[in-house]
């Protein structure tokens, strides 16, 4: 069997503020990133991604190769990226179909990337009238969608991913509910560590590291290498390598983030290279109790959410004790401070504060970037240095939206 190319049609390539900076199949949906998803479900290797042109120079540990022109094989899989498919393995199947749309094609012939480039083509037209089969898991028709079913994804897949891991907490932590709890060997649990499992189940990944006092309420998930220190950490899925400290709600961590303050983080989703400054704090319901509204670049939507936070972009830095509404974008790049909240979408690459927001300078922008990384052992590419300044080019502005 070819491999699978993950395929990011019109609508993922407006899932801002990700977008910018990276594809689809690189957010984190559920446990884990839309990739791996993809990769557990077929049971094949992620051979590549079709998305849009700006992100040709993109590159991360183990991420699949930007397919840039050509034609994608015979036999391949190709799959609709806003599709975060069950972990259960599919069995069979040339068509796999979910709530009546067409979410991966095994291709009987080659197909030319041009019809892809721009994201206008559906699989449905690839489909032609194979006989399909169906296909478990979640459609994301709106970025907003990787929180609405983050708790019901985690709930499904935390069994799956410790699947052969004996479940159990060390005997000096506390326990609280009766929903699996998994510890993977490598992982370290100080004493006097609450695992909450009343509603849902938890895993932490080899390498991760409990702070003792630490309140870990399930369903939860904790990638490897990623630091929790104390507080109340709920219902979320935190990816690699990431520093997390204060309260966390419903949110989702891509990683190599920090959080290593105080200040309430709710309903949000944080991109990579991110670092959120002591004491801000994320709104993530309106005083009202009313559907959130977010900005997009179609213009601002109401999202059928009573509960929704800040969508912040990759390599996003907050100052401290920057306060943000609810329902906000934060660009990929941006820097914000200050003491005034920020409006509710900060276009990337920004600078400042409220009303005196100006363009970080891309040397200076890199520069910080460089550092960040270095700190965690991660080298600034020369592909991914040019990806961040394509994306800065083609940074959108408020205005224009």
């Amino acid at each position: 069997m070819s491999g699978i190319y993950l395929y990011d049609d019109r609508r993922a390539r407006g899932f801002e503020p990700f977008a910018l900076t990276r594809p689809t199949a690189e957010l984190r949906a559920g446990a884990l990133l839309v990739r791996e998803r993809w990769a557990r479900a077929l049971g094949a290797e992620v051979a590549g991604v079709v998305t849009s042109a700006h992100l040709a120079s993109f590159v991360e540990p183990a991420s699949a190769p930007i397919v840039r022109t050509g034609t994608l094989p015979a036999g391949a899989w190709i799959v609709n990226a806003r599709f975060a498919p069950s972990l259960a393995p599919v069995r069979d199947g040339t068509v796999l179909t979910a709530d009546g749309r067409v979410a991966a094609v095994r291709l009987p012939t080659e197909l030319s990337l041009d019809a892809l480039a721009e994201g206008a083509a559906s699989l449905d037209a690839l489909a032609g009238h194979t006989g399909t089969s169906p296909i478990a898991g979640w459609w994301m028709d709106d970025v907003w969608d990787y929180v609405r079913h983050l708790v019901p994804m985690l709930e499904a897949d935390i069994p799956l991913v410790a699947k052969g891991m004996k479940p159990g907490a060390p005997k000096d932590a506390i326990v609280v509910g009766t929903r699996p709890v998994f510890v993977e060997r490598g992982a370290v649990v100080e004493p006097s560590v609450c695992f909450d499992a009343t509603e849902g189940p938890i895993l932490l990944r080899a390498g991760a590291h409990a702070h003792a006092f630490t309140r870990l309420v399930g369903p939860l998930y904790v990638g490897e290498h990623t630091l929790l220190t104390s507080d109340r950490i709920e219902a979320s899925s935190i990816g690699d390598t990431c520093k997390v400290h204060g309260e966390i709600s419903n949110s989702i961590f891509l990683g190599h983030s920090n959080k290593a303050h105080e200040g309430f983080i709710g309903h949000s989703v944080i991109g990579r290279w991110v670092n959120i400054g002591a004491s801000t704090i994320t709104s993530n319901l309106k005083n009202t109790y009313g559907d959130v509204q977010l900005w997009t670049p179609e213009g601002t939507r109401s999202t059928g959410m009573q509960f929704l936070g800040t969508m912040f972009g990759d390599h996003v830095k907050t100052g401290i004790g920057l306060c943000l509404t609810t329902g906000c974008v934060l660009g990929a790049g941006a820097n914000v401070f200050g003491s005034t909240m920020p409006p509710k979408v900060v276009a990337p690459f920004s600078w400042g504060e409220a009303g005196a927001f100006t363009p970080y300078h891309i040397d200076k922008f890199l520069e910080t970037a460089e550092r960040m990384m270095a700190r965690r052992d991660v080298a600034l590419e020369e592909g991914m240095r040019s990806q961040l300044q394509m994306a800065f080019e083609r940074r959108w502005s408020v205005e224009e939206a």
